[in-house]
Protein backbone atom coordinates (compact mmCIF):
# COMPACT_ATOMS: atom_id res chain seq x y z
CA UNK A 1 0.00 0.00 0.00
CA UNK A 2 1.35 3.54 -0.81
CA UNK A 3 0.04 6.23 1.99
CA UNK A 4 0.84 10.18 0.40
CA UNK A 5 1.06 12.78 3.56
CA UNK A 6 0.49 16.30 3.47
CA UNK A 7 0.46 18.82 5.66
CA UNK A 8 -0.36 22.52 5.48
CA UNK A 9 1.55 22.04 2.08
CA UNK A 10 4.82 20.32 2.97
CA UNK A 11 4.85 20.03 6.97
CA UNK A 12 5.83 17.01 9.28
CA UNK A 13 2.71 17.90 11.69
CA UNK A 14 -0.81 17.56 12.73
CA UNK A 15 -3.35 14.99 12.18
CA UNK A 16 -1.52 13.16 9.05
CA UNK A 17 1.72 12.73 11.16
CA UNK A 18 -0.06 11.23 14.28
CA UNK A 19 -1.52 8.91 12.00
CA UNK A 20 1.32 8.39 10.35
CA UNK A 21 3.42 7.57 13.88
CA UNK A 22 0.34 5.19 14.88
CA UNK A 23 0.65 3.63 11.36
CA UNK A 24 4.38 2.87 11.82
CA UNK A 25 3.52 1.69 15.31
CA UNK A 26 1.19 -0.93 14.09
CA UNK A 27 3.77 -2.17 11.63
CA UNK A 28 1.28 -1.51 8.60
CA UNK A 29 2.80 -3.02 5.35
CA UNK A 30 3.06 0.55 3.37
CA UNK A 31 5.39 2.74 2.11
CA UNK A 32 5.15 6.37 3.51
CA UNK A 33 5.78 9.49 1.61
CA UNK A 34 5.88 12.99 2.84
CA UNK A 35 5.15 16.35 0.36
CA UNK A 36 7.16 18.92 2.38
CA UNK A 37 8.32 22.59 1.91
CA UNK A 38 11.51 24.11 1.38
CA UNK A 39 11.36 25.89 4.95
CA UNK A 40 9.89 23.01 6.43
CA UNK A 41 12.58 20.40 5.35
CA UNK A 42 14.92 20.07 8.46
CA UNK A 43 12.14 19.37 10.46
CA UNK A 44 11.56 16.14 8.86
CA UNK A 45 13.08 13.22 10.33
CA UNK A 46 16.48 11.68 8.56
CA UNK A 47 14.26 8.57 8.09
CA UNK A 48 11.24 9.90 6.63
CA UNK A 49 10.79 9.61 2.74
CA UNK A 50 10.14 12.85 1.16
CA UNK A 51 9.19 14.46 -2.21
CA UNK A 52 9.12 18.41 -2.64
CA UNK A 53 5.32 20.14 -2.93
CA UNK A 54 4.53 20.81 -6.29
CA UNK A 55 7.09 19.09 -7.46
CA UNK A 56 6.22 16.42 -10.41
CA UNK A 57 7.40 14.38 -8.19
CA UNK A 58 4.68 14.84 -5.59
CA UNK A 59 1.88 14.87 -8.23
CA UNK A 60 3.46 11.49 -9.31
CA UNK A 61 3.46 10.62 -5.54
CA UNK A 62 -0.38 11.41 -5.32
CA UNK A 63 -1.69 9.84 -8.50
CA UNK A 64 0.04 6.68 -7.60
CA UNK A 65 -1.29 6.70 -3.48
CA UNK A 66 -3.87 4.00 -2.70
CA UNK A 67 -4.01 6.30 0.02
CA UNK A 68 -3.89 10.15 0.60
CA UNK A 69 -3.73 11.78 4.18
CA UNK A 70 -4.33 15.48 4.11
CA UNK A 71 -5.22 18.12 6.54
CA UNK A 72 -6.19 20.94 4.21
CA UNK A 73 -6.92 21.54 0.79
CA UNK A 74 -3.59 20.41 -1.81
CA UNK A 75 -4.22 22.96 -4.09
CA UNK A 76 -2.15 21.33 -6.77
CA UNK A 77 -3.44 19.63 -10.39
CA UNK A 78 -3.33 15.87 -9.75
CA UNK A 79 -6.14 12.75 -11.13
CA UNK A 80 -7.02 10.77 -8.42
CA UNK A 81 -7.19 7.35 -9.71
CA UNK A 82 -9.86 5.06 -9.04
CA UNK A 83 -9.26 2.93 -5.77
CA UNK A 84 -7.39 5.72 -4.53
CA UNK A 85 -9.16 6.86 -1.19
CA UNK A 86 -8.40 10.78 -0.02
CA UNK A 87 -8.77 11.01 3.95
CA UNK A 88 -9.32 14.88 4.69
CA UNK A 89 -8.79 15.19 8.20
CA UNK A 90 -9.19 18.80 8.34
CA UNK A 91 -7.53 21.50 10.92
CA UNK A 92 -9.65 22.78 13.12
CA UNK A 93 -12.87 23.29 14.85
CA UNK A 94 -14.17 26.45 12.92
CA UNK A 95 -15.21 29.77 14.94
CA UNK A 96 -14.35 31.39 11.48
CA UNK A 97 -16.79 30.88 8.40
CA UNK A 98 -14.76 28.58 6.04
CA UNK A 99 -15.12 28.19 2.50
CA UNK A 100 -18.35 28.79 0.76
CA UNK A 101 -19.28 30.59 4.16
CA UNK A 102 -17.28 33.28 4.21
CA UNK A 103 -17.58 36.52 3.60
CA UNK A 104 -14.85 37.73 0.57
CA UNK A 105 -12.12 35.61 -1.12
CA UNK A 106 -10.27 36.67 -4.22
CA UNK A 107 -11.29 35.51 -7.36
CA UNK A 108 -11.22 32.08 -8.14
CA UNK A 109 -10.09 30.55 -4.61
CA UNK A 110 -13.01 28.95 -4.36
CA UNK A 111 -13.48 27.61 -7.15
CA UNK A 112 -10.10 25.84 -7.55
CA UNK A 113 -10.60 24.71 -4.42
CA UNK A 114 -13.90 22.60 -5.33
CA UNK A 115 -11.51 20.71 -7.42
CA UNK A 116 -9.60 19.22 -3.96
CA UNK A 117 -13.06 18.60 -2.40
CA UNK A 118 -14.53 16.53 -5.02
CA UNK A 119 -11.82 13.83 -4.55
CA UNK A 120 -12.39 13.85 -0.66
CA UNK A 121 -13.53 10.00 0.47
CA UNK A 122 -13.81 10.42 3.91
CA UNK A 123 -13.75 14.07 6.22
CA UNK A 124 -12.96 13.92 9.81
CA UNK A 125 -15.03 16.18 12.30
CA UNK A 126 -13.56 17.06 15.81
CA UNK A 127 -16.64 17.78 17.51
CA UNK A 128 -20.75 16.89 17.29
CA UNK A 129 -21.13 21.06 17.31
CA UNK A 130 -18.55 21.21 13.63
CA UNK A 131 -20.11 18.42 11.68
CA UNK A 132 -22.74 19.95 9.88
CA UNK A 133 -21.27 23.53 9.43
CA UNK A 134 -18.06 21.90 7.75
CA UNK A 135 -20.41 19.91 5.40
CA UNK A 136 -22.25 22.67 4.74
CA UNK A 137 -19.17 25.04 4.12
CA UNK A 138 -17.63 22.34 1.78
CA UNK A 139 -20.85 21.03 -0.21
CA UNK A 140 -19.49 17.50 0.83
CA UNK A 141 -21.86 15.06 0.51
CA UNK A 142 -19.66 12.64 1.21
CA UNK A 143 -19.15 10.31 4.69
CA UNK A 144 -18.14 12.72 7.54
CA UNK A 145 -17.04 11.03 10.66
CA UNK A 146 -16.85 12.23 14.23
CA UNK A 147 -13.67 10.93 15.77
CA UNK A 148 -11.85 13.72 17.12
CA UNK A 149 -8.67 14.98 16.14
CA UNK A 150 -5.20 12.25 16.28
CA UNK A 151 -2.88 15.13 16.68
CA UNK A 152 -5.03 15.95 20.09
CA UNK A 153 -4.26 12.26 21.46
CA UNK A 154 -1.09 13.60 22.98
CA UNK A 155 -2.76 16.02 25.29
CA UNK A 156 -4.78 13.34 26.89
CA UNK A 157 -1.44 10.68 26.74
CA UNK A 158 0.22 9.51 29.30
CA UNK A 159 3.57 10.86 27.66
CA UNK A 160 2.10 14.76 28.02
CA UNK A 161 4.45 15.47 30.88
CA UNK A 162 7.56 13.68 29.67
CA UNK A 163 6.97 16.29 26.28
CA UNK A 164 5.95 19.19 28.53
CA UNK A 165 9.31 18.82 30.46
CA UNK A 166 11.65 18.52 27.17
CA UNK A 167 9.72 21.36 25.33
CA UNK A 168 10.56 23.65 27.79
CA UNK A 169 14.26 22.35 28.49
CA UNK A 170 14.44 22.69 24.38
CA UNK A 171 13.11 26.47 24.70
CA UNK A 172 15.57 27.34 28.00
CA UNK A 173 12.55 27.87 29.97
CA UNK A 174 12.97 27.19 34.00
CA UNK A 175 9.93 25.67 36.28
CA UNK A 176 9.19 29.07 37.39
CA UNK A 177 8.81 30.72 34.53
CA UNK A 178 4.95 31.33 33.11
CA UNK A 179 5.01 30.32 29.27
CA UNK A 180 2.59 32.02 27.11
CA UNK A 181 1.91 30.71 23.86
CA UNK A 182 0.36 33.57 21.25
CA UNK A 183 -1.30 32.04 18.42
CA UNK A 184 -2.94 34.60 16.24
CA UNK A 185 -4.76 33.72 13.49
CA UNK A 186 -4.36 34.94 9.62
CA UNK A 187 -6.30 37.98 8.47
CA UNK A 188 -7.99 37.84 5.12
CA UNK A 189 -7.15 41.71 3.91
CA UNK A 190 -3.45 41.86 4.93
CA UNK A 191 -2.88 38.44 3.64
CA UNK A 192 -4.49 38.51 0.07
CA UNK A 193 -4.63 42.04 -0.06
CA UNK A 194 -1.35 43.33 1.27
CA UNK A 195 -3.40 46.01 2.97
CA UNK A 196 -1.07 46.43 5.44
CA UNK A 197 3.50 46.95 5.66
CA UNK A 198 3.25 43.17 6.65
CA UNK A 199 0.96 40.20 6.60
CA UNK A 200 -0.16 40.32 10.29
CA UNK A 201 -0.37 42.34 13.50
CA UNK A 202 1.57 42.17 16.53
CA UNK A 203 -0.85 44.37 19.24
CA UNK A 204 1.23 43.52 22.29
CA UNK A 205 2.82 45.96 23.93
CA UNK A 206 6.18 44.55 24.64
CA UNK A 207 7.29 47.03 26.56
CA UNK A 208 4.43 46.98 28.92
CA UNK A 209 4.82 42.96 29.00
CA UNK A 210 8.30 43.11 30.24
CA UNK A 211 8.13 46.12 32.64
CA UNK A 212 5.19 44.57 34.05
CA UNK A 213 5.88 40.68 33.81
CA UNK A 214 9.85 40.72 34.07
CA UNK A 215 11.45 37.51 33.81
CA UNK A 216 8.48 34.98 34.87
CA UNK A 217 7.13 35.13 32.05
CA UNK A 218 8.10 34.03 28.26
CA UNK A 219 5.97 34.74 25.09
CA UNK A 220 5.97 32.25 22.65
CA UNK A 221 4.70 33.56 19.22
CA UNK A 222 3.11 30.96 16.86
CA UNK A 223 1.86 32.72 13.65
CA UNK A 224 -0.85 30.83 11.40
CA UNK A 225 0.79 29.04 8.43
CA UNK A 226 -0.82 31.14 6.24
CA UNK A 227 1.33 34.33 7.35
CA UNK A 228 5.06 34.16 5.63
CA UNK A 229 6.44 37.36 7.56
CA UNK A 230 8.25 37.17 10.79
CA UNK A 231 8.32 39.56 13.80
CA UNK A 232 12.22 41.26 14.12
CA UNK A 233 13.23 40.37 17.64
CA UNK A 234 15.84 41.92 19.74
CA UNK A 235 18.24 40.38 21.98
CA UNK A 236 16.64 40.35 25.48
CA UNK A 237 13.12 40.62 24.36
CA UNK A 238 10.42 37.99 26.43
CA UNK A 239 9.30 36.90 23.03
CA UNK A 240 10.45 33.76 21.29
CA UNK A 241 9.55 32.70 17.43
CA UNK A 242 8.37 29.77 17.63
CA UNK A 243 6.74 29.42 14.16
CA UNK A 244 9.10 26.75 13.00
CA UNK A 245 8.27 23.93 15.60
CA UNK A 246 7.46 21.19 13.74
CA UNK A 247 3.92 20.70 15.52
CA UNK A 248 2.07 22.92 17.86
CA UNK A 249 0.91 19.69 19.99
CA UNK A 250 4.17 19.79 21.99
CA UNK A 251 4.13 23.87 22.26
CA UNK A 252 0.12 23.15 23.65
CA UNK A 253 1.80 20.67 26.61
CA UNK A 254 4.80 23.44 27.18
CA UNK A 255 2.71 26.68 27.62
CA UNK A 256 0.94 27.58 30.94
CA UNK A 257 -1.46 29.55 29.17
CA UNK A 258 -3.12 30.21 25.93
CA UNK A 259 -3.92 33.62 24.08
CA UNK A 260 -5.35 33.57 20.99
CA UNK A 261 -8.35 35.62 19.09
CA UNK A 262 -9.92 33.68 16.48
CA UNK A 263 -7.76 30.71 16.17
CA UNK A 264 -9.22 27.22 16.52
CA UNK A 265 -6.14 26.58 18.99
CA UNK A 266 -8.84 27.78 21.38
CA UNK A 267 -10.48 24.19 20.97
CA UNK A 268 -7.22 21.97 21.17
CA UNK A 269 -5.74 24.09 24.10
CA UNK A 270 -9.04 23.25 25.76
CA UNK A 271 -7.94 19.71 26.48
CA UNK A 272 -5.17 20.85 28.75
CA UNK A 273 -7.83 22.77 31.25
CA UNK A 274 -5.13 25.42 31.53
CA UNK A 275 -6.26 29.12 30.75
CA UNK A 276 -7.50 30.93 28.00
CA UNK A 277 -7.20 34.39 27.13
CA UNK A 278 -8.67 36.06 24.10
CA UNK A 279 -6.96 39.35 22.82
CA UNK A 280 -9.87 40.51 20.38
CA UNK A 281 -8.38 44.21 19.26
CA UNK A 282 -10.83 43.73 16.06
CA UNK A 283 -13.59 42.31 16.76
CA UNK A 284 -16.51 43.66 15.56
CA UNK A 285 -14.47 43.75 12.20
CA UNK A 286 -13.26 40.41 11.68
CA UNK A 287 -16.90 39.19 12.97
CA UNK A 288 -19.17 41.95 10.88
CA UNK A 289 -16.98 42.78 8.27
CA UNK A 290 -13.49 40.47 7.33
CA UNK A 291 -14.88 37.02 7.94
CA UNK A 292 -17.78 36.17 9.93
CA UNK A 293 -18.19 33.55 12.90
CA UNK A 294 -20.45 30.66 13.16
CA UNK A 295 -21.51 31.75 16.76
CA UNK A 296 -21.02 34.29 19.05
CA UNK A 297 -17.95 34.43 20.76
CA UNK A 298 -18.62 36.60 23.19
CA UNK A 299 -21.49 33.96 24.58
CA UNK A 300 -19.31 31.08 24.89
CA UNK A 301 -15.28 31.93 25.50
CA UNK A 302 -13.92 30.24 27.61
CA UNK A 303 -12.16 33.49 28.85
CA UNK A 304 -12.19 37.15 29.05
CA UNK A 305 -12.00 38.63 25.73
CA UNK A 306 -9.40 41.61 26.15
CA UNK A 307 -9.67 44.65 23.77
CA UNK A 308 -6.21 46.09 24.90
CA UNK A 309 -2.60 44.84 25.81
CA UNK A 310 -3.02 46.94 28.80
CA UNK A 311 -6.09 44.34 29.36
CA UNK A 312 -4.05 41.49 28.67
CA UNK A 313 -1.04 42.19 30.34
CA UNK A 314 -3.18 42.84 33.60
CA UNK A 315 -4.96 39.07 32.85
CA UNK A 316 -1.59 37.70 33.08
CA UNK A 317 -0.70 39.16 36.37
CA UNK A 318 -3.63 37.83 37.77
CA UNK A 319 -4.57 34.62 36.33
CA UNK A 320 -5.78 32.75 39.10
CA UNK A 321 -8.94 34.85 39.63
CA UNK A 322 -9.32 34.61 35.57
CA UNK A 323 -9.60 31.12 36.10
CA UNK A 324 -12.17 31.13 39.04
CA UNK A 325 -14.36 33.45 37.37
CA UNK A 326 -14.65 31.46 33.81
CA UNK A 327 -14.28 28.34 35.09
CA UNK A 328 -17.93 27.11 34.40
CA UNK A 329 -17.91 28.58 31.39
CA UNK A 330 -14.62 26.87 30.49
CA UNK A 331 -16.09 23.61 31.31
CA UNK A 332 -19.36 24.04 29.02
CA UNK A 333 -17.01 24.70 26.64
CA UNK A 334 -15.08 21.48 27.00
CA UNK A 335 -18.18 19.38 27.14
CA UNK A 336 -19.33 21.02 23.63
CA UNK A 337 -15.94 21.39 21.90
CA UNK A 338 -13.93 18.78 23.24
CA UNK A 339 -16.18 15.37 24.51
CA UNK A 340 -14.62 13.16 21.70
CA UNK A 341 -10.61 14.41 22.73
CA UNK A 342 -10.26 11.47 25.08
CA UNK A 343 -6.65 10.35 23.56
CA UNK A 344 -7.99 7.71 21.63
CA UNK A 345 -9.03 9.51 18.06
CA UNK A 346 -5.98 8.06 16.13
CA UNK A 347 -7.32 4.71 16.81
CA UNK A 348 -10.97 5.52 16.13
CA UNK A 349 -9.22 6.79 12.06
CA UNK A 350 -7.25 3.98 11.57
CA UNK A 351 -9.92 1.65 12.15
CA UNK A 352 -12.04 3.35 9.72
CA UNK A 353 -9.32 2.91 7.13
CA UNK A 354 -7.03 0.72 7.90
CA UNK A 355 -8.56 -2.39 10.16
CA UNK A 356 -6.00 -3.96 12.29
CA UNK A 357 -7.37 -7.35 11.12
CA UNK A 358 -6.16 -6.38 7.83
CA UNK A 359 -3.15 -4.26 7.80
CA UNK A 360 -2.52 -4.18 3.73
CA UNK A 361 -5.82 -2.78 2.45
CA UNK A 362 -7.81 0.58 2.71
CA UNK A 363 -11.17 0.53 3.43
CA UNK A 364 -14.03 3.24 3.71
CA UNK A 365 -17.49 3.60 3.43
CA UNK A 366 -18.60 5.75 0.42
CA UNK A 367 -21.89 7.18 -0.92
CA UNK A 368 -24.39 9.53 0.44
CA UNK A 369 -25.33 12.03 3.06
CA UNK A 370 -24.04 9.72 5.73
CA UNK A 371 -22.40 10.70 9.47
CA UNK A 372 -21.05 8.01 11.38
CA UNK A 373 -19.60 8.47 15.49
Amino acid sequence: MKIVYVAFRGHFSDSPRALYEALLARGTDATHTWLSAPHTQATFPADVTTVPFGSPESIAALEQADLVISNDHIPLDWEKRPGTTYLQTWHGTPLKRIHNDVRWAPEGRLAYLEQDIARWDLLLSPNAASTERLRRAFGYRGVIHETGYPRNDLLSSPERDRVRAAVRADLGVTDDQTVVLYTPTWRDDLVFQKTGPQDFEFPVDLEDFTTRLGGDHVLLLRLHNMVMDRLEIVDGSPVRDVCSHPDIRDLYLGADVLVTDYSSTMFDFAITGRPILFLTYDLEYFRDELRGFYFDLEDVAPGPLLSTSTELVDALADLDSVSARYAERYARFRETFCHLEDGAATERVLDLIVPASAPGTVTTTRGGDDRAR
